[in-house]
């Protein structure tokens, strides 16, 4: 381990930590706002009874939600905590960091103003979210959250002011609980950008499952946020497949380094991996089925 390689890991670590920052901060910020605003009554009357309703309702929450994988776990953990079903949360979490409308105008553009990539990385995405969102249901009755018990707010009992001075003071909390994670995460995901090569990934990924395998796992070790993943990824055409490529930016925005060490803080060990087998079959099966 020479010096050059300590400092190209300290660079990585440092980027990936400024490009998550601002949206840690939204996530936690917005979490504060779930906390000392809305209630459980007020949870019960928004969220659809149905379960398929509840779902589809949540992506289209998640659609208009700039929130990058790792500033939408706080606030999908307290959404969860006051009552929002877990499939619908799920799919909330997994919908908002790829499906909102920068992250798909971003990848119109790293792509030469093509439609077809945009399509393909909305679609596929979209479909993921409804695979997880049924096996979850199905799988999971309890909310899988680590600490499930939260204090009950008296709304009607609070001030205005007390509700403001709650909120940040829940934020500041929130941040401090899950900006440890993040800096495990990426720190991790920097050690293995600097100390794994990357040709021999390119190497290995050469086959058209081996391909889309590949550009998955690069895509997690990277931990790029998905607001830039696109520019990226096209980087790769002349290498992958389209496929291969679509696999890298719904996966990669989906699960990470960063936020699976921030997810296994928030929910049960047994939970994560099985969203993550989840989300690394369908996003590969789906990928392999329907683009060439």
């Amino acid at each position: 381990m020479n010096v050059q390689a300590l400092l190209q890991m300290n660079t990585i670590f440092i980027s990936i930590l400024i490009e998550s920052l601002p949206f840690i901060l939204l996530g936690v910020l917005i979490s504060g706002i779930i906390q000392m605003f809305v209630s459980e009554e007020m949870i019960a009357k928004i969220i659809p009874k149905n379960p398929i309703l509840s779902v589809l309702s949540a992506i289209g929450a998640g659609v208009f939600f700039l929130a990058c994988e790792c500033g939408i776990v706080p606030i999908t953990r307290r959404l969860i905590a006051k009552g929002v079903p877990l499939s619908a949360a799920i799919a909330f979490m997994l919908s908002a960091p790829i499906l909102n409308p920068i992250v798909l105008f971003s990848t119109y553009i790293a792509f030469g103003n093509s439609w077809s990539m945009v399509f393909y990385r909305g679609g596929i995405a979209f479909v993921v979210v409804l695979i997880i969102a049924c096996l979850l249901s199905f799988q999971f009755k309890t909310n899988q959250l680590k600490q499930e018990h939260i204090k009950h707010i008296h709304h009607h009992k609070l001030t205005f002011k007390d509700k403001i001075t709650g909120m940040f003071k829940h934020s500041i909390e929130e941040f401090f609980s899950v900006g440890k994670y993040l800096i495990i995460g990426a720190l991790l995901a920097a050690a293995i950008q600097t100390f794994l090569k990357t040709s021999l990934l390119l190497e290995i990924g050469q086959g058209k499952l081996s391909g889309n395998a590949v550009m998955m796992a690069l895509s997690y070790v990277m931990s790029l946020c998905s607001q830039a993943d696109a520019f990226v990824a096209s980087s790769f055409r002349s290498t992958f497949s389209p496929s291969s490529l679509v696999a890298f930016l719904v996966f990669g925005a989906m699960f990470d380094i960063k936020n699976t060490i921030m997810l296994l803080g928030t929910f049960k060990t047994k939970f994560v991996l099985c969203l993550m087998a989840y989300i690394f079959i369908s996003v590969l099966g789906l990928t392999l089925l329907f683009i060439s």
